[in-house]
């Protein structure tokens, strides 16, 4: 297996050196969700750590706790063995540690050298930024990185590839001792991911204690030295990478059993109610074809960037395929916008319910009769008893709790927000409803009444389309399951075949999980 080999030539770490940074009992809570758990982490010079874990794990928690961002509920950072604090972002750079995300946080109208030293640029004479001096060092730290990069030019004008190197200098800048990549590759050719693993291997010759959050094994045994799981906010496994197979990580990432957290249900699944037919996108998805069946819950699983919600947002009108024909009961119809979805029965529950999902400044009642206005007005005069009846109807249903139909809705707890937004479409009398991660950063009790209405739609003859990240909610509430990756269907599960294993293998691109 390719991934012993590379494991037999790694280096083995010196496993007595001390870390550079290390984090010790760190909690950390929002409301109604624990994101950390007492967990701890350890970063040495000279040495990638790999931060591996499902989406919701805690790892990005964890990345704004070590960028200041956040600050942790309980526990200690220690640098060099010193307790440390970093109450701001600029805190946590002034002690040398910087992060590079998967979307550069840059500034596309600024030069590549104003970008570099953004808040730290070289000053002269009466306290002046030094533009000259600025070019030169920014030139210096490029060469450094071998980036062949003007850094007169503007940033709008460079690639992706290109504005990463600039994010990269951006972190050499401060003259970081730990350096965060936080899914580094996600938009990168396979030439580009080379040169930023030769990049890599020379912040290592440097010292550079490196964090390395990526989804994709082949790369964490590429070039990690050492491995930190975390699973639901706690860490389950730490070492070195040499000593671990794909296999044990994986069972470390989706070590639950999730046969008794899920209601029982009876399957009655009816004929087909939904057909996608060669659905593309230029830039986000290609070659999706399933079809959908009244009574059936089918579940969408994928990482991040795979183009779940991209599909899901296609089929309800947000965005405009360029190819592919959707089917609503044998019938083609034409879907331009949200409005076409939703007369042919077609809802879709977003996952950012904040920017495309409640209004929260409206109070429930009118959150949940949006879209059903048509039907509650009669000769242009909207009928206000009725539109109290309908949102009491669907908001008891979904046992939602506030003290009146009238407070607003941004007063409500994630979870009572998020079945508004359920309640507001199945007001609409819909053939199927999309639910996009339709119990992310909700509580637990909110999850099982979510869990538990979807259960009931089903059994009512409703279509049910969940995206979702979390393999247990995915394995406990399907019938089927579709793997994406990279912008495509790479496996259709059902029965014995879905198990967390065989998603995380057919979701990451791992041996023997490659084609459906």
């Amino acid at each position: 297996m390719l991934m012993q080999t590379q494991t037999e030539m790694a280096p083995r770490p010196a496993a007595e050196a001390r870390p550079v940074l290390a984090l010790s009992g760190v909690s950390k809570s929002f409301p109604g969700v624990r994101a950390l758990s007492g967990v701890s982490l350890r970063l040495y010079p000279g040495q990638v750590t790999a931060l591996v874990g499902e989406n919701g794990a805690g790892k990005s928690t964890l990345v704004k706790i070590l960028t200041g961002i956040y600050r942790p509920d309980a526990g200690e950072i220690l640098l060099d063995g010193r307790p440390v604090r970093f109450p701001t972002a600029h805190a946590a750079g002034r002690a040398g540690v910087t992060a590079i995300h998967q979307e550069t946080v840059l500034f596309d109208e600024l030069t590549v050298a104003e970008n570099i030293f953004l808040g730290h640029a070289p000053r002269g004479r009466f306290g002046l930024i030094d533009t000259g001096a600025m070019q030169r060092e920014a030139a210096r730290i490029l060469r450094g990185i071998g980036a062949e990069i003007d850094p007169a030019q503007r940033l709008k004008d460079l690639g992706i590839a290109s504005k990463h190197l600039v994010a990269i200098a951006r972190a050499l800048s401060i003259d970081a001792r730990v350096v965060i990549m936080d899914e580094p590759t996600a938009a990168l050719s396979h030439k580009e991911i080379d040169e930023l693993f030769e990049l890599v291997a020379a912040l290592k010759a440097q010292g550079k204690a490196i964090l390395f959050i990526s989804h994709k094994f082949d790369e964490i045994f590429r070039i990690a030295d050492r491995y930190s799981v975390f699973r639901d906010g706690e860490l389950v496994g730490e070492g070195l990478i040499a000593e671990v197979t794909e296999a044990e990580l994986v069972r470390l990432m989706v070590g639950r059993d999730v046969s008794r957290i899920f209601p029982a249900r009876a399957r009655n699944i009816g004929a087909e109610v939904l057909r996608i037919r060669g659905l593309e996108h230029p830039t986000e998805f290609s070659g999706i074809d399933f079809g959908l069946c009244r009574g059936e819950i089918l579940g969408f699983y994928g990482l991040v960037g795979a183009g779940r919600s991209e599909v899901m947002q296609a089929i309800f009108g947000i965005t405009r395929p360029s190819a592919g024909t959707v089917e609503v009961e044998g019938r083609p119809v034409r879907i331009r916008a949200p409005a076409d979805a939703v007369a042919e029965g077609i809802v879709y529950v977003p996952e950012d319910r904040g920017q495309q999902g409640a209004i929260t400044a409206l109070p429930i009642f009118q959150n949940v009769t949006l879209p059903s206005l048509g039907r509650l007005s009669r000769r242009g005069f909207l009928r206000l008893a009725e539109e109290f009846r309908l949102a009491r109807e669907y908001t008891r249903r979904l046992d939602l709790r506030a003290a009146s139909l009238d407070t607003e809705v941004g007063n409500l707890s994630g979870g009572n927000q998020q079945k508004v937004v359920i309640a507001r479409w199945l007001a609409t009398r819909p053939k199927v409803i999309i639910l996009d991660e339709p119990t992310k950063g909700i509580d637990i009790g909110s999850k099982a009444a979510v869990h538990a209405f979807m259960a009931e739609l089903a059994a009512e003859g409703l279509a049910v389309i969940m995206v979702s990240s979390e393999i247990p909610e995915v394995l406990g509430m399907s019938d089927r399951v579709i793997v994406m990756r990279e912008g495509r269907m790479v496996a259709e599960l059902s029965g014995a075949q879905m198990t967390p294993e065989t998603l995380v293998r057919h979701a990451a691109g791992i041996g023997g999980g490659e084609a459906a």
